[in-house]
Parts: structure tokens; sequence; C-alpha cells
């Protein structure tokens, strides 16, 4: 498992979590692939098991989780169930933005008893066939969450909240009309991060689909609630030898910034893009997928926290309609 990255400052947007002692692991490597040396002094990444038992789920109407989001939340909410909350998502319909909670990023996650904690049908804001990936940040400003996710492929949503658990709908933030020509506009991650010349204090990243191919593209903002959006792509999937690329993360170090994706053919792949989103450096493959479960050839969304000095990369492991929620430890 590699990664190849450069930019900014080491796991910032998408990978600074904030620290507690590590306690428990999930459980040994199985079946993982040997240690490659990460692009631009990444570390790579081992499977150490699940942070939860999919089949044990209450709310799991598909047996399919996709987009995991991890996020230190104890420094934020007073009343914290944990000092980590989990978002993940179920992806067909009717979906639902799901959350779990733990103290440890190498130990066991408990399900939150009212899962979905976002529906499908959300009156009178929309009713939609699912709800998926969601993404969470916290806005200093506010002292809110912020919560992405998409309903349908075409529409990017926003809602937001004081303690990460009851939200307020806000609004459409992103849709197929932003980007001439696309088809669907989904799997959206924002990071705080500010370009040159811009004014904004976020980016969004996110996939579109052109000419029938997923990218990557992105858009700013100076609230993280009304974004405005390059049309060009700023990862293209040829160079990686793959056809459609999705589910972008931010990370930055040395100076430089990259974005973290996969690709059709199931593993991540890593791409500079530099401090202004002016590059297109393909780097290759940031982390390579188990053959064995429970990644079975995909790996998935990354999103990356530490703890005690120890990194860790929660994904969505396995094939399309079977996915489920991993965790990896740097080696």
């Amino acid at each position: 498992m590699s990664v190849p990255m450069d930019r900014r400052q080491v796991l910032r947007g998408a990978v600074l979590l904030g620290g507690a002692a590590a306690a428990g692991s999930l459980g040994a490597a199985t079946g993982a692939a040997p240690a490659f040396a990460a692009p631009a002094g990444f570390p790579s990444y081992r499977h150490i098991g699940t942070p939860f038992t999919k089949a044990n789920l209450r709310y799991n109407p598909t047996n399919e989780l996709i987009f995991p989001c991890i996020r230190g939340v104890s420094d934020k909410v007073s009343t914290a169930l944990a000092r980590y909350y989990l978002y993940y998502a179920p992806h067909d319909a009717p979906g639902g933005i799901c959350l779990a909670y733990g103290n440890s990023l190498g130990g066991q996650f408990t399900e939150y008893p009212n899962n979905p904690i976002i529906a499908n049908v959300w009156s009178p804001h929309y009713s939609v066939s699912h709800v998926s990936s969601p993404h969470v940040i916290w806005d200093a400003t506010t002292r809110q969450f912020y919560l992405y996710f998409h309903g349908e492929n075409t529409t990017t949503r926003m809602a937001w909240s004081n303690d990460g658990i009851h939200f307020n709908y806000y609004g459409r933030v992103l849709h197929t009309g932003v980007i001439p020509g696309s088809t669907e506009t989904s799997y959206a991650r924002v990071f705080e991060h500010s370009v040159a010349g811009l004014g904004n204090r976020y980016i969004m990243l996110f996939m579109g689909v052109t000419n029938g191919t997923r990218k990557i593209f992105w858009g700013w903002s100076s609230t993280g609630k009304t974004f405005q959006f390059d049309p060009t792509p700023l990862v293209n999937p040829g160079p990686d030898g793959q056809v459609d690329i999705a589910a972008p993360t931010f990370v930055t170090r040395n100076g430089t910034a990259y974005v973290i994706y996969h690709g059709n053919g199931g593993n991540m792949f890593i791409t500079e893009v530099g401090p202004n989103l002016d590059r297109e450096i393909h780097l290759g493959v940031f982390h390579y997928a188990m053959t064995g479960a429970p990644d079975n050839g995909r790996s998935a969304a990354a999103s990356f926290g530490s703890q005690d000095g120890v990194q860790y990369m929660f994904y969505e492991a396995g094939q399309r309609l079977h996915s489920t929620i991993a965790v990896a430890r740097a080696l």
C-alpha cells in the first residue's frame, strides 16, 4: 500500500483530526499487499480491520456502506458521545446518512441508535431516491458542523449542526448546472484551504461526469455555503490508466497540495495539484487494494486521522454493492 503526495502541510485538510489515546486495535492485517514507498514521502498504510461489524448494524438497508468521514469532536462539543464521530452511508436507495462513535481510531465504534441522522425524505426540503456520501467539516467562525451529502447524484446538499448529530437543512451547494455538459456532480468533500487571489477560505473537490467519464472538479467559497466552480477538470483519469476516478480527498505536505482519489481499477491514486490547484502531476498509486477481504480488489474514498502520533486511514472496502468501512494504519 503506498501513497504519493506533495504539498501543503502533511495531512491537513483531509487528515487532521486531533489526538487521543489509541486504545485497542481492530485486528490483525489480512491479505495486505507489500509495503511500498509512498509517493512524496507519505506513509504506506496496512489494513487492521473494520470499525464495526456490518452484519450487526441496526440500520443497513442495502448491505453496502460507503464514503467514511472521521472527525474528532470532543474538543468541539461538550456533550459528545465519544472522542470521534464516523459518518458513513449506504449508497443505493434509500441510502441515509449514518453515524457511529468511538474513543479510539484503532478500536471499535458504536452505531448511533437513531440512524439515519439524515434520510432521503426531508420535508419540506426534498424527497429523493437516496442520500449518501457524507462529508463533515467544523466551521470555527460559526462553531457549527457543516455536512455535505448527495441526493440525487446530480445534486450536493448541505446541512448544519451544533452537535454533529442533529442537523438543520441549508440547501443545494452543487448541481450539474455549474459544470457545462455534466450529468453527475457528487461525492463532494470540502477542506479549509486558501488559494491565492480568490479570497476564499474553503475548497470543494467532487466527481463530475462529462463525456461519459468521471473526473475530479473543484470549487471555492469564503463561507462553505456558497461556491464558485471551475468548469475545467482538476484531475483527469487518463494519465492513471483509468476511465473513471472519484471520491477525492485533499492533503498537503512539503509546501504543496495533493488530491487522493480512487480509480475504476480498484486502487487509490495521487496527483499533485499545487497550493493554487493549478497543476496536474500524476504520481501513481497511493494505496493498493488487497485482493482478499474486505477490499476484494477495491479500496476507495479515504478519510484520514491521527491519534497519539499514529496515522489512520478510514476507507471504503469492497466491490460496488457489497462494500463496507475499513481502517488501515500507517506503517
